[in-house]
């Protein structure tokens, strides 16, 4: 998917700037980014504490969404990553430590996901 990622700050929190918004990440502390990037969501994660910025969330921007991700810091140190699908009956929950590591795995989760007014993506076999 190709979109512009400029960031701004609108009121003292991030937005990204975007052509097309499909899904968002939203964090406790109100951050939001459209479509997020996997640059963005290591800075999402990075941003996250065990104080006031405890998780960010990842869905479709619809009223009732069919998949969602979610990363929270944990106590003992380290991320729980959730990803739930019910369009595919999954639900995963893990623990990791690498932010980088997090970010990739989520941006790679989230390209599988179905997302209504996306091009659909053919593959053909020469």
């Amino acid at each position: 998917m190709l979109a512009a990622t400029r960031a701004e700050t609108v009121r003292g929190r991030r937005k990204a700037a975007m052509g097309a918004q499909y899904y968002g990440a939203d964090s406790e502390n109100g951050d939001r980014i459209d479509d997020p990037s996997e640059d963005a969501m290591v800075m999402l994660i990075s941003d996250l504490n065990d104080s006031d910025n405890t998780f960010v969330v990842i869905q479709p921007n619809e009223d009732d969404p069919v998949w969602f991700a979610s990363v929270a810091v944990l106590d003992e140190g380290g991320y729980e990553i959730a990803r739930r699908d019910t369009t595919r009956n999954e639900h995963e929950v893990t623990m990791a430590t690498g932010i980088n590591d997090i970010a990739r795995d989520l941006t790679i989760w989230m390209a599988a996901r179905d997302f209504p007014g996306r091009p659909t993506m053919h593959v053909s076999e020469f």
